[in-house]
């Protein structure tokens, strides 16, 4: 199997820009969408994000989880702040977002290695070494700390 995988943080409002967000926030964005960019109407994407990202290949969904926690936890507090006022100015929650996102048999991800931990051993296939993640409690108390639904996508390639 092959496996192609990345996490981010999103802060998202049909009304307050990216580039406001990163004002308010004073922390520069990895990546932003800009309401309706794509569609005018319907608009598309249907609201504006500011988002922190990781797409390191080689890490575990958690390894990558952690390194954006570990960027953000200091802000995470003010986040929360701004997440609330988002919700209260679009009229409805879930401005704050931790995204995961797989998507399986894509042909950039990455092969399943079947060496095992010593010479001449394998694994059996179907172990594949990106599978299987947790949420900690640091983890959990950033989802609380910045009002941040956990939302997990998995896709089959094609």
């Amino acid at each position: 199997m092959i496996v192609s995988q990345y996490v981010y943080f999103a802060l998202s409002s049909e009304r307050v820009s990216a580039a406001e967000i990163t004002a308010r926030l004073g922390i520069e964005s990895d990546e932003i969408a800009v309401r309706g960019s794509r569609v005018a109407s319907p608009p598309r994407p249907a609201s504006h994000r500011w988002k922190i990202t990781c797409r390191k290949p080689g890490l575990t969904v958690d390894e990558q989880i952690n390194r954006i926690v570990d960027r953000l936890f200091e802000h995470a507090e003010r986040i929360g702040e701004l997440a609330a006022e988002l919700d209260a100015i679009d009229g409805e929650p879930g401005a704050s977002v931790l995204q995961v996102v797989r998507v399986f048999e894509h042909p950039d991800g990455e092969e399943e290695d079947l060496a095992g931990p010593a010479e001449g051993l394998e694994k059996l296939a179907g172990q594949h070494q990106l599978f299987g993640w947790h949420v900690d409690g640091r983890v959990l108390e950033f989802l609380r700390l910045t009002r941040a639904e956990l939302n997990v996508d998995e896709y089959a390639y094609g």
